[in-house]
């Protein structure tokens, strides 16, 4: 028995259905990006647009891709090996994934939001979007979560017990 009053058995399968929950809000972000940098490419600008446009739109498509192929991966062995008892490997993996997947999807977004500064506004705009948007990410998604869990292992002096 766990902490929580939970088997191991129990507490395999919250985790497993904890990490396919977060899978659906990551995923709903991809595929909006995904549907978005798809519809760019039949746009009359698109075709006239420099090689650096299609460069990076074409770097972002494949990254929203491989977000896709390492965020809905934990699901699909989920469904094929849920029944084999792996629910420990497919978490450890999963987890892997799901990291992975994130980080491809920041840089997809990046490069995304980078792009549209340099069309908008040129070189310089693409530079500093993709240094604060990868800033952005880095703190949120890195940063502040390691951050939380030093304070949580090491309270300040005043709020020891």
């Amino acid at each position: 028995m766990t902490e929580r009053g939970e088997t191991e058995h129990q507490r395999l399968t919250r985790n497993v259905n904890e990490l396919l929950g977060e899978l659906r809000v990551a995923q709903a972000g991809v595929q909006i990006l995904f549907g978005f940098l798809l519809a760019v490419v039949f746009t009359p600008m698109f075709a006239e647009a420099g090689l650096l446009v299609k460069a990076l739109h074409l770097a972002a498509v494949l990254l929203a891709v491989l977000a896709t192929a390492l965020l809905s991966a934990p699901a699909t062995w989920h469904r094929v090996l849920f029944r084999k008892g792996l629910r420990r490997e497919i978490l450890a993996e999963g987890n892997r994934m799901v990291l992975a997947g994130l980080a491809c999807l920041a840089a997809a977004l990046t490069v995304t939001v980078s792009l549209i500064g340099y069309v908008v506004f040129g070189l310089v705009a693409l530079i500093v979007l993709a240094v604060l948007v990868s800033a952005c990410f880095t703190y949120l998604w890195v940063v502040a979560p390691r951050r939380l869990q030093r304070i949580k292992q090491d309270p300040p002096a005043g709020n020891r017990p």
